[in-house]
């Protein structure tokens, strides 16, 4: 009987590369090295473009910073010798007297403030129920043309505003409705001095509507395009639940584009303080303070605008500046109120 040994199979050591494989492997790694250039000059590239860009768009932001400083700065400077002259006695004066070089801002003030406020409270409700009937109510047939329309009256130049608001608004608001509020608004006990006075179709009140036809356009496209903005899915399931319109509208719509609505109001109420040409037309410029609504009176803008011109002396020229500037604060006051409640608001939602 034979036995047969185990053959043990020797592993051969695995031999080293010849170097042959060497050059083949070099050879295999060089081509990858120009790739690797040219993606670090591109990432070389995109980071100066980078660079480039954010000091740039840095450079326009700090433009308009600077621009905005230097406006104030030139006001002050310019304000300066009727600041020193009449200092805040100013503001509470009435007498405005280019004769005697005496000044006073209280009635240009008390105007701009009189007009905006009178837009502000027409055009809200009339720019509300046109952006609701854009949004809820109008038909698919008669939304683009009437969204055109409102579009284009935003784009009318002021001054046309004001000839219309002369020629053609002030005999009818004369004729029909000056008369009309006397007899009714004008009899209450407290407001009816407010509705009182000679009925000359032209004076604070003709001012007030004029600029409330002006802002309706810029209040009306913002809520519409705000209103646009709900999903339609909120909508939809409220109108599933048996929701009425106007309880859509009120509980859905308003509640979710209330910053908006703001935000479209301050706007509109931003153009109100600062508009010049239709404002000079109709309120009358007349220098006077009165209770009474049709009464003639004056702005901050109507004044520059009629006296810059005449104005001979360094002191009136000095006082028109300082009106400028306290139209520059009414406006900042206003823009900075509107950006706290907004902010306000914004907290609200975050808080629920």
């Amino acid at each position: 009987m034979q036995i047969q040994q185990p053959s043990i199979a020797m592993s051969t050591p695995t031999s080293p590369a010849s170097p042959g494989t060497l050059q083949n492997h070099s050879q295999d790694t060089i081509p990858a090295q120009p790739a690797e250039i040219n993606m670090v000059a591109v990432m070389r590239r995109q980071q100066w473009q980078d660079f480039l860009f954010h000091k740039l768009t840095f450079s326009f932001a700090l433009f308009v910073l600077m621009v905005l400083v230097g406006i104030i700065i030139s006001l002050i400077i310019r304000a300066w010798p009727a600041m020193q002259e009449f200092g805040p006695a100013f503001i509470t004066t009435i007498e405005w007297d280019p004769v005697n070089d005496k000044y006073g801002g209280l009635i240009a003030i008390v105007g701009t403030l009189a007009t905006s406020v009178i837009a502000l409270l027409i055009a809200f409700p009339v720019s509300f129920g046109i952006a609701l009937f854009l949004t809820e109510i109008c038909p698919p047939w008669l939304k683009r043309p009437l969204g055109t329309a409102i579009e284009l009256l935003a784009g009318v130049p002021s001054i046309i505003y004001g000839m219309w608001g002369l020629f053609v608004f002030a005999p009818l608001f004369s004729e029909y409705i000056q008369p009309a509020l006397h007899k009714t608004l004008g009899q209450l006990p407290v407001i009816g001095a407010m509705f009182s006075g000679p009925m000359i179709g032209i004076g604070i009140l003709a001012a007030g509507v004029i600029l409330a036809i002006m802002i309706i356009p810029f209040i009306s496209s913002v809520m519409r395009d705000v209103f646009e903005v709900v999903p339609p899915v909120l909508k939809e399931s409220a109108y599933g639940l048996g929701c009425t319109k106007w309880e859509v509208v009120r509980k859905i719509v308003l509640p979710y584009t209330k910053i908006g609505v703001v935000g479209g109001v301050m706007l509109g109420l931003g153009r109100a303080l600062g508009e010049t040409m239709a404002i000079t037309f109709v309120i009358g410029n007349a220098h006077k303070l009165s209770w009474s609504l049709f009464a003639a009176g004056n702005s901050i803008a109507s004044t520059l605008a009629n006296e810059f011109a005449e104005a001979e002396t360094v002191l009136h020229t000095s006082s028109l500046f300082l009106l400028g500037l306290i139209l520059f604060v009414i406006t900042f006051v206003v823009l900075s109120a509107a950006k706290l409640m907004l902010l306000g608001l914004s907290k609200k939602e975050g808080a629920k």
